[in-house]
C-alpha cells in the first residue's frame, strides 16, 4: 500500500469547506488513507470538525486519520501538502468594518474581497499571517505544496512568491469550472460538451476560446449563442426588476469587450468604474448589483451555521459527493502521476508578456507527478490586458507596502483602485484610508502606524 500521504488544514475550523475538500481527497483511492492535520484558533470549531470530518471518514469507509492542532507549526510538520482557508479578523469586526467605514463616504462595494478598499485592507491583514504559515514550512515541511484559498488571492499569490520564493504554492479558485458550469446552463448545452481556454488574472481572467464539441467531433464558437442571449432575454424592458446577483454586468462586459470574464458579475462590478456611481440607483437596478452582498452573506451563513452543524453532527452518515474545488485532482495527480489540468494562480515567470513580470496570474496548469507546471497564454486581446493593468498597478501597491514597510503605498493603491478612484476625490481617498488603519488597529501590521495623512 501507498505511504499515507499527509495534509495539513490551516483554518479548519471552516467545518463546511474542510468537509468538502477532505471529502473529495477520501473519494479518491491514492488519498483516502491520507492523514489530515487540522488546525484552527477557535477551539469549539476546530473539535467540530474534527468530529465532522471523522464521521465523514467512517462514513465512507476511509483508513484516513485526524489529528487536531491549535500550533500552526506542529500541524504543518512532515505535511506533504498544506491547505490554507482561513480569514483573518473574520466576518465581525473585519468584514462589518471594510464596509461601514467606506458607506460613511459614499462608496459603496459588493463583496470587497478581492480588489478596491476592502481588498486592500483584506490583504494586509491577511499577507503577514501567509507569510508565518510560509515559515513555518519553511522550516519543517520544505518540499510541502501550498494550496492557497485565501482572498485575495492575486495578493497574495504575489506577496508569498515575493518573500518566500522556495515555498512550493498556487493560488485555487473555483471561478473558472463554475462559471462554465453556468454559461453551459444558460445556453441549454451539456457542460462535458464545452472547450474553453482562459486566462487573466484572478477573478479577472476571460474565456479566450469557448466552444461546444457537436456529435460528429467538429465544434461551433458559442459566443455568437452568448450575445444572442444577452440581446434577446438579459436586457431589461422598462420597470423590469432581476434576481439579485444575475449575470447582467458580465453579458454587458462581453458584448462591449467582446469576451466573457469567469468571475460572477456582483464581484466584477466592484473591479471596474462603471456599475456602481453614488447616486446612480438606475445603474443598480439596471444591472441588478447587489451592494453589500458580502456582508448579507455572512449573516445569512452565520444564521444557517447551527442549522447545517446539528446535522453534520448528528447520527446520520454523510453524504460524500465531489466537489469543483481543485485541491484533491493536484494532490492525486502528484501522488499517482495522472495528469490532469486546473486553473491556478501562479507568479508571472514568462507566462503572459502583457502583464508584468512577477504578478500572478490565473493560467491553466497540467498537473502530475512533476508537480503544478503552468501553461503561456499568448495573444491575449489589448483591451483585456489593459483592463487586468488596472487592477494589477492595486495589487502591486499592495504587494510593495508590505514588501517594504511603506504605509503611504496603501494610499497610492486605493488611489488608483478604478471604483474607488470612480467616486472620491482625493482629500477623501486619503481620510478614507487614514480611518481604516485606526479602525481595524490590532489586525493590521504595526508599521502601518506610520503612515502620516498627505
Amino acid at each position: 500500500m501507498r505511504k499515507p500521504v499527509n495534509v495539513a488544514f490551516i483554518g479548519a475550523g471552516s467545518t463546511v469547506f474542510a468537509k468538502n475538500i477532505i471529502g473529495d481527497c477520501l473519494l479518491r483511492p491514492a488519498l483516502s488513507n491520507a492523514h489530515f492535520a487540522l488546525m484552527d484558533i477557535d477551539r469549539r470549531r476546530l473539535r467540530e470538525s474534527e468530529i465532522v470530518i471523522r464521521k465523514l471518514i467512517e462514513s465512507v469507509g476511509s483508513e484516513a486519520t485526524v489529528t487536531c492542532h491549535e500550533v500552526q507549526r506542529d500541524a504543518v510538520a512532515d505535511a506533504d501538502f498544506v491547505i490554507a482557508a482561513f480569514q483573518i479578523g473574520g466576518y465581525d469586526p473585519c468584514t462589518i468594518t471594510d464596509f461601514e467605514v467606506p458607506k460613511s463616504f459614499g462608496l459603496r462595494q459588493t463583496i470587497g474581497d478581492t480588489l478596491g478598499i476592502g481588498g486592500i485592507m483584506r490583504g494586509l491583514r491577511t499577507v503577514p499571517h501567509l507569510w508565518r504559515l510560509c515559515e513555518d514550512m519553511r522550516a519543517v515541511c520544505p518540499d510541502a505544496l501550498l494550496l492557497q484559498h485565501v482572498n485575495p488571492m492575486a495578493i497574495n499569490t504575489w506577496a508569498i512568491s515575493e518573500k518566500f520564493p522556495d515555498i512550493r504554492q498556487v493560488g485555487l479558485c473555483h471561478s473558472v469550472p463554475l462559471t462554465a458550469a453556468e454559461l453551459a446552463h444558460d445556453l441549454g448545452i451539456d457542460l462535458s460538451r464545452m472547450r474553453y481556454k482562459a486566462g487573466g488574472i484572478n477573478h479577472m481572467a476571460f474565456y479566450l476560446h469557448l466552444e461546444e464539441i457537436l456529435d460528429d467531433g467538429s465544434t461551433r464558437d458559442l459566443y455568437p449563442l452568448l450575445n444572442a442571449r444577452y440581446a434577446e432575454e438579459a436586457v431589461p424592458k422598462p420597470n423590469q426588476r432581476h434576481p439579485r446577483c444575475a449575470n447582467l454586468v458580465r453579458y454587458e462586459v462581453m458584448q462591449k469587450l467582446g469576451y466573457f470574464v469567469t468571475e460572477s458579475s456582483e464581484h466584477f462590478a466592484e473591479y471596474v468604474p462603471w456599475f456602481i456611481k453614488n447616486g446612480r440607483t438606475d445603474l443598480i437596478e439596471r444591472f441588478a448589483i447587489p451592494l453589500d452582498e458580502y456582508p448579507k452573506r455572512c449573516v445569512e451563513q452565520l444564521a444557517d451555521w447551527r442549522e447545517q452543524m446539528d446535522d453534520l453532527l448528528g447520527p446520520e452518515p454523510i453524504e460524500v459527493a465531489p466537489s469543483l474545488e481543485y485541491a484533491s485532482i493536484i494532490m492525486n495527480s502528484i501522488v499517482t502521476g495522472a495528469a490532469s489540468t486546473v486553473y491556478g494562480n501562479v507568479p508571472n515567470i514568462g507566462l503572459i508578456d502583457a502583464l508584468p513580470k512577477g504578478c500572478a496570474v490565473e493560467v491553466p496548469c497540467l498537473v502530475d507527478g512533476n508537480g503544478v507546471q503552468p501553461t503561456r497564454i499568448d495573444n491575449i486581446p489589448v483591451q483585456l490586458t489593459a483592463l487586468m493593468r488596472s487592477n494589477v498597478s492595486v495589487q502591486e501597491l499592495t504587494v510593495r507596502a508590505l514588501i517594504d514597510q511603506q504605509p503611504n503605498h496603501i494610499l497610492h493603491a486605493a488611489m488608483l483602485d478604478p471604483h474607488t478612484a470612480a467616486e472620491l476625490d482625493l482629500d477623501q481617498i486619503s481620510r478614507l484610508v487614514d480611518e481604516l488603519i485606526l479602525a481595524h488597529g490590532k489586525w493590521l501590521p504595526e508599521w502601518l502606524c506610520q503612515r502620516k495623512s498627505v
